[in-house]
């Protein structure tokens, strides 16, 4: 089966593999490319031969029928019969020449493709060719099968050089993907579509076109997105299957099996089927073995494979396969936690009966390995067999997440008569307080917690309630009341090893949000360190302290160490769930370098994957409505900021990003007026909440808006109390206002923590000053720097970036020009700016006589253009 690929598919990262072998056709013999079937070798090879001139190519196929005649892959370019007597290898060498593209011009080249398939004479001629220097040779093998000897001659005698061909890595699947659906790919959809097809390229083919046939593959807000289950197109199933090939019974046995539980201990495989059947497979890659621990695990050689293997199957028979696993498991001894689950899981999927424990224990594995749609799946199951209130109290936190408090509360609130030991009504109230806290009931939150505090005497119960009530503290914006109750929960020493992962948590994110990004860090790298002990105990822990990290990184100017955070954190999501929204810290950082469609990218795919209620959805929306108003999409980011409200409102640290999004709306909307009111609001909320990090970024955007006044004395006494850079370096340049020199320094501060957009408008305020100062050729220079960092920064536009495109207006033309863009009638503006309507129209006409433009239309376009 030849590998050729549609035009429209483009063909990336192979450049070094494509100058390896169009080194090796110069240079020697030629080159041997070998990859397993669908990675793209027949392109590879066509492409390099397109780049090649001076050469007769002669291009051969291999294939199934022509390989049972003598040189019948040749035979289309061998007309002649040999003289008596010939050497037959010799003949065919004489007829290929003129016999292929360049009219027997050049030296003779032989491509063949697919050369695993040559019959016996064919590939000695080609090992003749190739040994004998009568042409340059270049051919395509798969790996993983025989090879006729001659074929595997070729690099075992080092006659051609053998370039080895993987399959795609996930960057390159996304290069692909973008190129042929014309558009940007979600990463998730990459990651996805990666996964499922192995990168390799003729089946990602197969599954784009089989997702855009069925809508599971569908552009949606200018992104391509994988939605739904993956369906299997009759020729991507005949794909597979030739793949797989024949198997006999043994064979099929041990695949389904594998298929259908993967991984599977190999001393189990071989116990349920045969040690010579599990060779054979592993023989033909269609399963690998890999060791993980003292433990040998068998896998599927491509996923695929799974959704052929398990498609042939009956209802019926794969409930006996599913059985059989979970009957071997739990004779052999569920030896380590994962045993459990997986024993569990196959007892729900065959229909066959578990105990109540069993599937708690493991819904609990689920809850702690971060797969929170299993864990649902697994504690509904769980109560089904009569598990009780603890299961009910883990389906809560479950559906918490998954953005279906409503669900969680119902449940909770009907299983609360069914709490009746002390552990059963502490694990039902923890629950009922975290979902009520998760949905902005703080009020009754705290009452479900504190009426805990008179009945729990088993201390580390009594400790578990501190930590979940400064948590409700902790979203309800109590800096001071999280950090008592974290106090009181560590006077009951020892401390649980859920404890004190948990405690870490809300510790990081008290000291991440109160400015002390320092102690924050540390307290981090403490609780990472030992994160093998509480990992599975605490699944809450990790999120959180990745969070807090993240958060006192972004606070403190560390944007790259952010960056790496967020990846981290966005790591441990599973399918579409985010614990914490990490894209949103992406879309942070993108904003501070400038690159606000990157940003608004972030935000907006990281708001897709998101259930559909949380507050960190809000906080990705918000971030999405920054970017956009950075843009100058003033409708967009309004869009964005009305659905970011309701949602982010729940929280006080969620909050913060919608009221400075509001800002900055505002400002691409021309109203600076209204732009300073919120940011001063958004100031005295943060300070009030002691989010001290949220409001160092407040004050800053007064900064950032023109008016240092009303920022530079908080700035500075600020910057006594958040750690880092950052906070120093933003009341530097709030007391720098009209200081050319000193703004200069600031933009360089700001250039080296790779901050370019304040760098770029620390610059343009500082052309300002000289040009207020009268000093234009200083004004100029600095104008110039300013451009060199706003061309880093493509599409924003801020108010210092809008005065340094347009030097000869005032701040009120300036800023009825950008109202008048936006649409705004004179009587409109007018009663935005209380001024008379006269007064606005004889601005308004002053600018246009400036910037040589005669109406909204046209300043509009200048405004976008700059």
């Amino acid at each position: 089966m030849s590998e050729q690929l549609g035009s429209g598919w483009p063909f990336v990262g192979r450049g070094g593999s494509i100058a390896t072998v169009r080194e090796a056709l110069r240079s020697g013999a030629g080159a041997m490319i070998a990859g397993e079937a669908g990675v793209g070798k027949s392109r590879l090879a066509a492409q390099a031969l397109a780049g090649l001139d001076g050469y007769e190519v002669v291009r051969v196929l291999g294939t199934e029928t022509a390989s049972m005649i003598p040189f019948g892959a040749f035979a289309h370019v061998l007309t002649g019969p040999p003289h008596a007597g010939e050497n037959l290898l010799r003949w065919a060498a004489r007829h290929l020449r003129g016999g292929g593209s360049g009219g027997g011009k050049g030296e003779l080249l032989v491509s063949v493709d697919d050369a695993h398939r040559l019959d016996p004479a064919s590939a000695a001629l080609v090992h003749y060719l190739a040994a004998g220097g009568e042409a340059r040779v270049l051919v395509t093998v798969c790996t993983g099968g025989p090879l006729p000897a001659p074929v595997a001659a070729l690099w075992k005698d080092e006659l051609l050089t053998r370039v080895e061909l993987p399959p795609l890595g996930r960057d390159e699947v996304g290069q692909v993907l973008a190129g042929a659906l014309g558009g940007e790919v979600a990463a998730g959809t990459v990651r996805h579509l990666a996964a499922v097809t192995g990168g390799n390229v003729l089946y990602l083919r197969e599954v784009v076109h089989a997702g855009r046939t069925s809508g599971c593959l569908a552009e949606s807000g200018g992104e391509w997105r994988w939605q739904g289950e993956l369906s299997m197109t009759t020729r991507l199933r005949e794909l597979v299957g030739a793949r797989i090939g024949h198997l006999d019974q043994d064979e099929r046995e041990v695949l389904e099996l594998v298929a259908f539980g993967e991984p599977v201990g190999a001393e189990l495989l071989v116990a349920l089927t045969s040690a010579g059947a599990v060779e054979r497979v592993e023989a033909r890659g269609l399963v690998t073995v890999a060791g993980d621990g003292r433990r040998e695990q068998v896998r599927l050689g491509h996923p695929l494979y799974g959704e052929v293997v398990r498609g042939d199957c009956g209802t019926l028979r794969a409930r006996r396969r599913l059985r059989t696993l979970a009957e071997a498991l739990e004779t052999r001894g569920l030896r380590r936690r994962e045993d459990e689950l997986r024993a569990a899981v196959w007892r729900l999927d065959s229909g066959s009966a578990a105990a109540p424990g069993m599937l708690l224990s493991a819904a609990n594995l689920a809850w702690a390995r971060r797969d929170p749609r299993l864990a649902e799946r697994l504690a509904r199951a769980a109560i089904e067999a009569g598990a009780g209130v603890a299961a009910v109290a883990l389906l809560g936190q479950v559906l918490m997440v998954l953005g279906d408090a409503d669900a969680a509360l119902a449940a909770l609130r009907q299983a609360a008569r069914n709490a009746v030991t002390e552990d059963e009504r502490a694990q039902h109230a923890f629950s009922l307080g975290l979902n009520l806290a998760w949905a902005g009931a703080d009020a009754e939150a705290c009452r479900v917690l504190d009426m805990t505090d008179e009945t729990l005497t088993d201390p580390a119960l009594r400790q578990e309630r501190h930590i979940y009530r400064g948590v409700a503290d902790f979203f309800a914006g109590r800096l001071a009341g999280a950090a008592g109750s974290l106090a009181r929960a560590r006077a009951y020493a020892p401390m649980t090893v859920r404890g004190a992962a948990h405690a870490a948590g809300l510790e990081a994110w008290i000291e991440a949000y109160s400015g002390r990004t320092r102690r924050c860090l540390a307290v981090v790298e403490r609780a990472l360190a030992g994160k093998d002990d509480w990992e599975d105990d605490a699944p809450h822990a990790l999120p959180t302290l990745l969070d807090a990290r993240c958060a006192a990184q972004v606070f403190s100017g560390r944007l790259d160490a952010a960056a790496r955070t967020a990846a981290e954190g966005m790591a441990l999501t599973v399918a579409e769930l985010s614990v914490s929204g990490f894209g949103a810290y992406l879309a942070v950082v993108g904003g501070l370098r400038g690159d606000a469609a990157g940003a608004a990218r972030w935000a907006r795919e990281e708001a897709a994957r998101l259930p559909a209620r949380t507050p960190y959805l809000g906080r990705c929306l918000a971030e999405l409505a920054h970017a956009r108003a950075l843009l100058g999409e003033t409708g967009a980011a309004r869009a964005a900021l009305a659905e970011a409200e309701e949602l982010a409102s729940r929280w006080a640290f969620t909050r913060q990003p919608v009221l400075r999004a509001a800002v900055w709306v505002a400002a691409s909307a021309g109203d600076l007026d209204e732009a300073v009111r919120l940011c001063l609001s958004a100031a005295g909320l943060a300070e009030r909440h002691e989010q001290f990090g949220h409001l160092m970024f407040a004050l800053h955007d007064l900064v950032r808006l023109g008016a240092p006044a009303l920022a530079a004395r908080r700035l500075t006494a600020l910057a006594e109390r958040v750690d880092g850079p950052l906070a120093a370096l933003a009341a530097r340049h709030a007391r720098a206002a009209g200081d050319p020199a000193e703004l200069r320094a600031v933009a360089a501060e700001f250039e080296r923590l790779g901050l370019i957009l304040y760098a770029a408008e620390a610059l343009a305020q500082e052309s300002a000053a000289h040009r207020r100062a009268g000093r234009g050729t200083l004004a100029k220079g600095a104008q110039t720097r300013a451009w060199a960092l706003a061309k880093r920064c493509p599409g924003v536009s801020t108010p210092a970036l809008v005065e340094l495109a347009t030097p000869e207006l005032t701040p009120r033309q300036r800023e009825i020009v950008k109202l008048a863009a936006a649409g705004l009638t004179n009587r409109q503006i007018a009663d935005r700016l209380t001024l008379s309507t006269r007064t606005a129209a004889n601005h308004l006409q002053a600018a246009y006589e400036k910037l040589g433009v005669n109406d909204r239309t046209q300043v509009g376009r200048l405004l976008a253009a700059l």
